[in-house]
């Protein structure tokens, strides 16, 4: 026990290999932090399929828990991470079968839907990180009006930065078809962001808030100093 507890800390620094063999020990924390590290990975994978944030967690929650049940099973074929976007991208695509049930892969389907893909922010300031969001958000809004099948292959190339081979195997579709749909996926994304920004261009080099205060004090403290001078 106090081996365990030794090592929990160190988790976040272990290889997939050493979570795995933790885990079918019968590590419980083991599997916590497997979780937390591809957690938004599978996430971004079921949202790109499900194109609804409650159903990409539902999604989510079901590839675990068959990841679990199963995990005595991996044999480090391929990476970890490989072998759990594919059940959960199998768990998406089934629920859309189920509730689709003439659906086939080549379908697309051009609802737009909510946002969800979550991209690194760091803020400095109030400001700053209104922006971020504000272009967050509209990166956000334009993947989500992509086609489905389409805004599938660009979050699994784009955001995952997985390999082509990869997603046409996840997919089970061809290479070239990964690139065709990407390539047109980036054609789509600008015209629609393009859209988007320039219904805004009116906003752009903002000064204000933060940034105009800490400006306007600089200037009153030289005027202040001057003014002593005299």
């Amino acid at each position: 026990m106090e081996q365990a507890r030794a090592t929990r800390a160190e988790w976040t620094l272990s290889s997939d290999a050493d979570l795995i063999a933790r885990i079918v020990a019968g590590e419980a924390d083991a599997f916590v932090a497997l979780m937390q590290r591809y957690n938004r990975t599978l996430y971004r994978a079921a949202r790109s399929i499900t194109g609804d944030d409650g159903e990409a967690e539902d999604v989510v929650q079901e590839a675990w828990t068959r990841a679990y049940a199963h995990i005595a099973e991996f044999r480090g074929d391929a990476r970890i991470a490989t072998w759990l976007v594919r059940i959960t991208l199998n768990e998406a695509l089934g629920r859309k079968r189920r509730a689709r049930p003439t659906m086939e892969m080549d379908d697309i389907d051009e609802r737009p839907s909510g946002s969800v893909i979550m991209f690194p922010s760091a803020a400095n300031d109030p400001e700053s990180d209104l922006s971020r969001r504000q272009v967050r958000r509209i990166l956000e809004e334009a993947i989500d009006s992509l086609p489905a099948l389409f805004r599938a292959v660009f979050v699994l190339r784009a955001v995952e930065e997985m390999s082509v081979e990869d997603i046409a195997l996840q997919l089970k579709i061809p290479e070239v078809t990964v690139r065709t749909r990407m390539h047109r996926s980036r054609a789509l994304l600008r015209k629609t962001i393009e859209r988007k920004l320039s219904a805004s261009l009116s906003d752009v080099f903002p000064f204000d808030g933060v940034r105009c205060k800490r400006l306007t004090d600089r200037v009153l403290a030289t005027i202040k100093t001057l003014d002593e001078r005299r």
